[in-house]
């Protein structure tokens, strides 16, 4: 049985999209041996078993410029590398102080799979020093996971990597987003609770590159036969809050826990998520709505994966990028036209189920894991 050591930031129940997708892929593959490594989002360094799986979770001391900064890291993956022996590391980036780490202590005979979820697009200046430390991660790869083909030609540090990549998608946990017992009376809820209107929904961080700031200046041109609602928190809650109090049929509605979240995803009737650059990278709330038979309303985002993901006039609609007023467009349009807007909704559902749940990549993964039995 090959042993497989993942390297995410984080990892369950920790919520994000990449803890999601190491967790998928831990999941999907029974058939191997897995440990985790990966942060705390305490102070101390704990070793535990999750769902069956040992995970070391190393203390954070603190964060600087979004990288978790922990000073066992070293100490303990020496340890895991020394005890656990892996086959192949599974490391998940963007994680540069991880990469530090990893690099002087991962033995020659281990293959090492680097899944690239982000380019660095942000800290300009701390990039230039980790730029260096980031080609020599790339060049000690044995294979390349990229998330979508439309990502992989947008990303500059990934345009000399071709033979080493593979595609495949980020997973949503159709186990969560399966309907459950007492789901039909809380939808039912739900959508009495606003009217029985259009529910027009979205979830995720408040941060910049939500583009939710274009999603509140698009509601005095959405129709009136419409509600918006916003979930979820962050830094700019406050000011989105404060931009759209003239705005009654806007409703902010914080952070949902899961079984709500199914609810509301099933209750909503268009999925707007209003993303503005390469920052979102795939789009798991995305990918979740359109399990759930939702169309979305997107910015196109040259670059990024979001557009793959939902493809304009197939399952959504898409608008120009930070164009609230052409946002607003798609939005109106899926709102009054009932034929495409169930239409765009069934085909969501299809292209989710057949390219983002966990049984359609297991294959790939297999095979990606496999093909290192070439490397020597």
């Amino acid at each position: 049985m090959k042993k497989i050591l993942h390297i995410p930031n984080y990892y369950p129940p920790h919520i994000g999209g990449i803890e999601d997708v190491c967790h998928s892929i831990v999941t999907a593959l029974p058939e191997y041996e897995h440990r985790v490594i990966c942060f705390h989002d305490q102070k101390q360094t704990i070793k535990e078993r999750f769902e069956g799986i040992e995970v070391t979770r190393c203390g954070v001391w603190k964060k600087l410029f979004s990288q978790s900064v922990s000073l066992s890291f070293y100490k303990e993956l020496k340890r895991v590398f020394k005890t656990f022996d892996p086959d192949i590391v599974h490391f998940h980036t963007p994680n540069p102080l991880g990469s530090v780490y990893l690099l002087p202590l991962l033995p020659k005979k281990t293959k090492l799979i680097v899944h690239w979820h982000s380019d660095i697009i942000e800290q300009d200046f701390l990039y230039l020093f980790y730029h260096p430390i980031e080609n020599r991660l790339l060049k000690r790869a044995n294979k390349i996971v990229a998330t979508s083909p439309s990502y992989t030609s947008g990303s500059k540090p990934l345009q000399s990597q071709g033979n080493k990549i593979s595609i495949i998608p980020n997973t949503v946990n159709e186990v969560k987003l399966q309907r459950q017992a007492g789901d039909e009376e809380a939808i039912a809820g739900i959508k009495q609770l606003y009217g029985g209107k259009k529910l027009i929904f979205t979830f995720g961080r408040h941060v910049p590159y939500k583009g939710l700031k274009y999603l509140v200046e698009a509601v005095p041109l959405i129709s009136s036969d419409a509600v918006v609602i916003i979930a979820g928190k962050g830094p700019l809650s406050d000011s989105l809050k404060e931009s759209a109090k003239d705005f009654p049929n806007v409703h902010f509605i914080g952070r949902l826990e899961e079984n709500s979240l199914r609810q509301y995803l099933y209750a909503a009737d268009i999925f707007a998520f209003p993303s503005i650059t390469r920052n979102e990278a795939f789009g798991i709330a995305l990918a979740e709505a359109m399990y759930c038979g939702l169309p979305a309303a997107t910015f196109t985002i040259p670059g990024s994966g979001v557009n793959w993901v939902c493809p304009n006039g197939e399952t959504g609609l898409e608008a120009e990028n930070g164009n609230a007023k052409a946002l607003a467009g798609a939005i109106n349009e899926l709102i009054k036209n009932d034929a495409l807007r169930q239409q765009l909704g069934t085909n969501a559902n299809k292209r989710a189920n057949e390219f983002f749940v966990s049984n359609a990549i297991k294959e790939n993964l297999v095979t990606l894991y496999e093909s290192l039995n070439e490397y020597k």
